[in-house]
């Protein structure tokens, strides 16, 4: 069997993770590690809970590969599996933890001053208090749609909601962060 090439389209990777090529899933694995664990983190608040989530998810999605739909968008349908993964993992711990979102890497060596780079880090903990004021509805639909950048499609498989739904959700959270905001601005 031969390894899967780097640039193989996510569509040709599932097709050959379904007839049981375990190093094209390994490959749909290695590239959405990132956003899986990112994506639970936004719904646990915990770095070891969503990392647990990712990996329970990966194994659902594997298991699921016959009853996924060919030719559907592999991104978001992993990401619904996640995000329902994460969901289930912080009901069941019984728990409702603040987001602790991560914060951008601090500006590049390259140019910023640490006066720059201190006003850039204090923006960043000014946002996410921000964020975390906002209900856990909102701050989800706006960390998928702009921490994570996923499309509104994406977001709305992600969350298991209309893209209406985020679209409108999208609307009230990016009222309330100005508001919120505004005082940091002025003050």
């Amino acid at each position: 069997m031969e390894e899967p090439r780097p640039e193989a389209a996510d569509e040709e990777l599932v097709e050959r993770a379904r007839r049981g090529h375990a190093p094209a899933y390994d490959e749909l694995v290695r590239r959405y590690t990132r956003i899986a664990f990112r994506a639970a983190y936004v719904v646990t608040g915990s770095a070891a809970d969503a990392e647990d989530a990712a990996q329970d998810a990966f194994v659902k999605a594997h298991r699921a590969l016959p009853r996924f739909r060919a030719g559907a968008p592999f991104r978001p349908w992993l990401l619904r599996i996640v995000g329902n993964e994460a969901r289930n993992r912080r009901r069941s711990a019984g728990r409702r933890a603040a987001i602790e979102l991560r914060a951008a890497a601090v500006a590049e060596a390259g140019g910023a001053s640490p006066h720059d780079a201190a006003e850039a880090a204090e923006d960043r903990r000014a946002l996410l208090q921000a964020l975390q004021a906002l209900p856990e509805d909102q701050r989800q639909v706006v960390t998928c749609r702009y921490l994570l950048q996923l499309s509104v499609e994406e977001t709305a498989a992600a969350l298991g909601v209309p893209a209406g739904t985020v679209k409108s959700r999208l609307s009230r959270s990016l009222d309330r962060l100005r508001e919120l905001m505004e005082p940091t601005r002025h003050g």
